[in-house]
């Protein structure tokens, strides 16, 4: 019998230690006082209307949006080719060039940002967005090249292999054949990547710059100067906007029939 009450009991443990400070982030944005507390004083939907109101949130959004949507595409045209190299041949020196594409996931982001600001940025000049484009790319890469290399491990390369037989060029063997087979871990790689550079904080940090910066960074200086509940309000939109872009995606793309 306690054996049959721990297990839901954990459980509901887990969901809440995972889900309690995302749900009291939603309850104190609909508060109607002027100071974020929890729990909210009334119910309100002023400040979740304010966030539109503020102008830097604006630019901000649209510069994040932009790199994340940007260098996940770039990260893919780049990790694609890749990842089908590797998968599909022995090549010399693969597992560094793995262990090279994976280095901006196993150092530090602090360290990753530093290190581009320092030894990449300063000497060369280079403007901030282009920085910022080219940082978030490589920050992307990593898991474009993972995730689309377990699709293309997971399907038969024979399959390929008789297109060319029956006539087909290898380039139209991977465009017809090989890419909508793996559409699902391309899709995987793009959702997994725009959230990770649009939720990017150290590497953004040091690369930005006045009037150019993130979402993310923008909102940490609002909060240095402003402790109102426009950025749980804020916070609740971006929260609720990757989990729509899921959904999309499961919905109209079919993301369920492929992973």
């Amino acid at each position: 019998m306690i054996q049959r009450l721990f297990a839901p009991v954990t459980l509901a443990l887990v969901l809440l230690f995972l889900i309690g400070p995302f749900l009291i982030i939603v309850a104190a944005s609909f508060s109607a006082g002027d100071t974020l507390a929890f729990p909210p004083q009334g119910l309100s939907f002023k400040w979740i209307l304010k966030v539109f109101t503020i102008e830097s949130f604006r630019q901000s959004f649209v510069m994040s949006m932009f790199l994340a949507i940007g260098g996940t595409f770039a990260a893919l045209l780049l990790g694609i080719p890749a990842s089908y190299a590797m998968s599909r041949y022995t090549l010399p020196f693969a597992e560094t060039v793995r262990t090279v594409v994976s280095a901006p996931i196993i150092v530090p982001g602090i360290i990753v940002g530093l290190a581009l600001l320092r030894y990449f940025v300063v000497p060369t000049g280079m403007s901030i967005t282009l920085a910022l484009f080219l940082a978030h790319t490589a920050l992307v890469l990593p898991y474009a090249v993972r995730v689309v290399s377990a699709s293309l491990n997971n399907l038969r390369s024979d399959i390929e292999e008789a297109a060319v037989l029956l006539g087909s060029s290898r380039l139209g063997a991977f465009l017809r054949v090989v890419l909508p087979n793996i559409r699902g871990g391309i899709l995987s790689a793009f959702i997994l990547g725009f959230v990770t550079s649009f939720n990017q904080v150290p590497v953004s940090l040091f690369l930005s710059g006045p009037g150019v910066r993130t979402l993310p960074i923008d909102m940490i200086g609002y909060m240095e100067i402003v402790f109102d509940p426009s950025i749980a309000a804020l916070s609740s939109l971006l929260a609720f906007l990757s989990i729509g872009i899921v959904f999309a995606a499961e919905r109209f793309l079919g993301f369920s029939r492929y992973v």
